[in-house]
């Protein structure tokens, strides 16, 4: 059984992982500093179920912050799922220095403690936007061709580096998981699929970035959080990095449309050009997320959007999975 710090665990992902976590018989001490990209109040549902669970501690503090890690030092654990992180590829080009704060500095924080802590096993969360524009699809995990295009995707790629580095250096082991798209209930409302649905039930005006081709591998939450929990269980020895993505790719206007099929509605749709922050494809290899991890996505998209639809429509409320 694991002791595990979850950093970001009021988030979308964060939270699911808590619960998993909580459900296989693991304790968690989960952090989270309810950072205002999107509201509290969200964050704090998010949180409803594992607070159900005696083995889950929870602590509101900043990863940044010096003084979190005197608090934490009060509850010993051997695992860290390093999840917390400032989201939001377009937003990282308003304030590029508050993502390099958080993102680089707080990890360099997380690692600095299991350093001095002997914490030996961490997975934390990278993203698939450290691919950028590598046009070498499928994108696998050894292509050193890594071509981030926003500061929140080099911030990313950063702290792979800095991981390679304390698991080289320190011997400590560290799966980096590079995030496709995730999507399911609760999911960010900065995100297309709630944007969308918000904006249909709202007969609101959508804008499609391009002119709707552009591909995305959208990769449910559930299926994320298993791929997690292996990278904390799976003997890795020392720096690794992982694509934890789907086998479903699907353009901005295909999704659209299933979402107008599932809500039974429309709405006026405007074009803008697409930033040049937004890649156009995103496409993982899972060939060493399955042989090491034994990685094996089992949500189909159309039916984890219709397990988001659900949740939106208010059906299952705490639904978080």
């Amino acid at each position: 059984m694991l002791t595990v710090l979850v950093t970001g665990a009021a988030g979308f992902i964060g939270s699911r992982l808590t619960l998993r976590l909580l459900e296989l018989g693991h304790h968690v001490i989960g952090i989270d500093n309810f950072d205002t990209f999107y509201s509290r109040e969200s964050k704090e549902q998010n949180l409803v179920l594992p607070k159900q669970f005696a083995g889950f501690t929870f602590l509101e503090a900043d990863i940044t912050d010096l003084t979190t890690y005197q608090i934490l030092s009060k509850f010993p654990f051997n695992a860290i799922a390093h999840l917390a992180a400032k989201a939001g590829v377009r937003n990282s080009m308003v304030d590029p220095s508050a993502y390099n704060e958080v993102n680089v500095l707080g990890t360099s924080r997380i690692l600095e403690y299991a350093r001095v802590n002997g914490i030996n096993k961490i997975a934390m969360a990278s993203s698939s936007s450290v691919y950028g524009n590598n046009t070498n699809f499928p994108w696998k995990e050894a292509d050193e061709h890594t071509l981030p295009a926003s500061p929140y995707a080099s911030s990313k790629k950063a702290t792979e580096i800095l991981a390679e580095t304390y698991a080289t250096n320190f011997g400590i082991d560290i799966a980096a998981l590079r995030f496709f798209t995730v999507y399911g209930p609760a999911q960010r409302p900065d995100l297309a699929i709630y944007k969308f649905a918000k904006a249909l039930t709202e007969q609101e005006t959508i804008t499609l970035y391009g002119d709707g081709s552009s591909i995305r591998n959208y990769t449910y939450v559930a299926d994320i959080v298993e791929g997690t929990i292996a990278a904390l269980t799976t003997k890795i020895l020392g720096f690794e990095v992982f694509n934890l993505g789907s086998t479903d790719t699907i353009s901005l206007a295909d999704m659209l449309g299933k979402i107008e099929m599932a809500l039974g509605t429309t709405t006026k749709v405007v074009y803008e050009p697409l930033p040049k922050v937004d890649v156009p494809v995103t496409w993982p290899d899972l060939t060493k997320s399955k042989a090491i991890l034994g990685y094996e996505p089992s949500t189909k998209f159309d039916d984890g959007l219709r397990h988001f639809l659900n949740w939106f429509k208010g059906e299952n409320a705490l639904q978080i999975a």
